[in-house]
């Protein structure tokens, strides 16, 4: 197998071509030679002379990959055998699998930051947008569908845009791959936590199908708010299932059918100790750790995606939808004595998409990559509240509470254009360069014409520079955006400035990146890149109030730079992986939604650049694992991180302590004559049981301290078929 954990130059692969028993290409490889299938770096390969449906299926792969620009930004690579070697294994969520990437931040609720943005990811599956959910903390894809996932960041090519602080770029399982198989395991371990799963997949001559699902259930459902080893009221519930069902029409066209579900039920957890603010009816105390708050999630989503070839053009269109929802259930009593408010949410929201993309060679030197993009989505939400009402000089006026119902629903459209052409300057030179056009309207239009140019200079067989610049548009989450009628809670203990716009704006930003990769042999691949970006408008989010959602604002400016560092190694039994990023997130003035501001904190940030509440210093991951023997592994990896931001004399001006986190593993393959081979595996979560603090509280948009995992110990049974 070749190094499976890769820090590289998109540049290094512009067509990676695959067939049915091949593993992922790697970044650094001489891409100028004629792959198993004679695809180059720059033509398309050969047509499949055989009609077998494996072969064709390899051939359709080819030329969606082919359909996907890298040049001049960066990627990260992750397949199946990386996967494997986490402790976890396939039970690792998918946001732990992106931690192991350079620049990837983890905050509370299975939130990620990468290269100091707030969310703003963009996941694709097998080439097809997939819209965000509804901001929470369920984790709607499994990580049992992933044959490959790459995360690319940095200056993207004209084809990506919207979301681009990073694309994580997934490519499913595939029963032809496979063959007729399937598979039924269990996790389980400490916290109560109990996760079977089972997956089927195959092929019948042009028919393949791939499907998974699983239950979680387990007592730490959202990150525990004090140190203690058991958070109190923490259970989760949680079912998803995904399935890809294709049909080949012929040998140059395939017809795909992706869907997926997941629904995630979650006790709030509670932080015992808390002192009530406000009294209720005749009652004046209230034991925090008897609060009852709920959340639950739902997504779904289906996809029909046709793709193949006319003449020398690849193409794929899809039309998919995605529907997601969340409900808050306050404790009523609890939460207006200790806020003074209890708010029962309902946010959903549909999204309906059109996607086409397409690739076209002209001669031996160029490639014309052109394509739409568009979404309608409905996004309504309710506020269901009881409160208090309060004096003129804010003090509670009565224990009686009031009720207020306040909702609203956003309509928005958006649509994409971009054409770019991929242009080879002789061996070792490749620029790619092109122009993108958005246009986004809800409660107002706003458009963006956004160049991209990206260099690649292949200096040697083992030696990868680039450089790229991209000009970035990035419209509000229409899930996030919340129109508060403020003037509905005057005088009530939910009473809020009007300081300004309510309404976030989209960000633009001007984003520059460089780096290197040198491989030294065939063992050992090191990259080193370096980023700045400079926005007008710049997005954030942040959780207002006792629920755990979020709502969008704007800083008038933003300066973001940070500097990455990879190793990879890969030698026989031996395989390791290291990364570095430092990095510094900063904005300044408050321009939306600067209701949910404290006066103080808006006048200090109207004058004065701020760190940003998820900006960390300094942020590493790595990992090593041996194989004993051929069924046999051990293995070991960590997240460091120098802690995100809490308030300190000024908002957001310290930075919590740092962390590090020690998981190990041992997997053992066992072989029995009448039923064959059974996959083991022992996992420990944070070894040395170290308590580290994500969060404490404090910080703009911050809601609630949550801590990391304590020490965990989790077995894991797998029986293939």
């Amino acid at each position: 197998m070749k190094p499976t954990l890769l820090a590289v130059s998109l540049a290094a692969l512009f067509a990676s071509s695959v067939h049915a028993a091949e593993t992922p290409a790697i970044a650094g490889d001489n891409t100028n030679t004629p792959d198993t299938n004679g695809a180059t770096r720059n033509k398309p390969p050969a047509k499949v002379q055989q009609l077998g449906a494996v072969d064709v299926t390899a051939a359709l792969d080819q030329s969606r990959n082919a359909l996907s620009p890298d040049t001049g930004s960066s990627q990260y690579v992750i397949d199946q055998k990386a996967i494997a070697q986490l402790p976890l294994g396939d039970s690792t969520p998918v946001n732990q699998v992106l931690l192991q990437a350079p620049g990837v931040v983890q905050d509370s609720y299975g939130g990620l930051h990468v290269r100091g943005d707030h969310a703003n990811l963009q996941y694709r599956i097998d080439g097809v947008i997939i819209p965000e959910s509804i901001s929470g903390f369920g984790q709607t894809l499994d990580t049992r569908t992933i044959k490959t996932v790459k995360l690319l960041d940095g200056a993207l090519p004209a084809q990506y845009g919207l979301r681009t602080a990073a694309v994580v770029d997934i490519t499913t399982k595939s029963g032809h791959d496979l063959g007729n198989g399937g598979s039924v395991g269990i996790t389980g371990g400490s916290f109560g936590t109990l996760n079977p799963n089972a997956s089927i997949w195959g092929s019948n001559d042009r028919w393949s199908y791939f499907l998974t699902a699983n239950y979680l259930e387990s007592d730490v459902g959202i990150e525990n708010p004090t140190s203690s080893r058991k958070p109190i009221h923490d259970h989760t519930n949680q079912v998803k299932a995904f399935g890809d069902v294709s049909y080949l029409i012929d040998n140059n066209t395939r017809l795909s059918f992706m869907f997926g579900a997941a629904n995630s039920r979650f006790q709030i957890p509670n932080n015992p100790g808390q002192t009530p603010s406000f009294g209720y009816l005749d009652q004046t105390d209230f034991n925090s750790a008897d609060l009852n708050e709920r959340q639950s999630e739902q997504t779904r989503f289906g996809v029909l995606a046709l793709q193949g070839k006319l003449g020398n053009t690849d193409y794929q269109v899809s039309l998919g939808q995605r529907y997601s929802s969340l409900q808050f259930s306050p404790d009523l009593i609890g939460d207006l004595m200790f806020n003074g408010v209890a708010s029962a949410i309902n946010r959903s929201n549909r999204s309906s998409t059109l996607q086409a993309d397409f690739a076209t060679p002209l001669g031996d030197a160029h490639t014309l990559r052109y394509g739409v993009y568009g979404s309608f989505e409905r996004a309504p939400s309710t506020n269901n509240a009881w409160v208090f009402p309060v004096d003129a000089n804010g003090n509670q006026a009565s224990t009686t509470p009031i009720n207020i119902l306040d909702g609203n629903r956003v309509t928005a459209k958006t649509w994409s254009g971009y054409v770019q052409d991929e242009w080879s300057i002789g061996d070792k030179l490749t620029v790619n360069y092109g122009l993108r056009g958005d246009v986004y309207k809800a409660f107002r239009t706003e458009s963006q014409l956004s160049p991209r140019l990206g260099a690649v200079y292949q200096a040697s067989d083992d030696t990868t520079l680039h450089a790229g610049y991209s000009r970035y548009f990035t419209p509000p989450a229409t899930e996030a955006i919340t129109t508060t009628n403020i003037q509905k809670f005057d005088g009530t203990t939910n009473a809020q400035p009007d300081n300004g716009s309510n309404t976030p704006l989209a960000e633009r930003s001007d984003y520059f990146d460089a780096g290197i990769q040198q491989r030294f042999g065939s063992a050992l691949t090191l990259g080193l890149d370096a980023y700045y970006r400079k926005v007008s408008r710049l997005q954030d989010e942040g959780q207002f109030g006792a629920a755990l959602v979020y709502s969008t604002f704007n800083y008038a400016k933003g300066l973001i730079r940070g500097v990455e560092f990879t190793a990879d190694y890969d030698n026989g039994p031996w395989s390791a992986y290291f990364n570095v990023a430092a990095s510094r997130a900063t904005g300044k003035r408050v321009i939306t939604s600067q209701y949910n501001f404290s006066p103080d904190d808006l006048a200090y940030v109207n004058d004065h650049y701020i760190f940003l509440d998820h900006d960390q210093r300094v942020a590493s991951s790595g990992g090593v694992s041996y194989a004993i023997d051929g069924a046999t592994r051990v293995g070991a990896n960590y997240l460091f991180g120098s802690g995100l931001r809490k308030d300190g004399a000024v908002p957001n001006g310290a930075s919590l302590p740092a962390y590090f986190q020690l998981n190990l593993s041992l997997s053992h393959d066992f072989e029995f004559q009448s039923t064959g081979k059974l996959h083991t595996q022992l996992a420990v979560i944070n070894a040395l049981d170290r308590t580290y603090e994500l969060r404490d509280g404090t910080g703009i948009g911050v809601g609630a301290p949550q801590f990391g995992p304590r020490r965990g110990l989790y077995a894991t049974v797998q029986k293939d078929f």
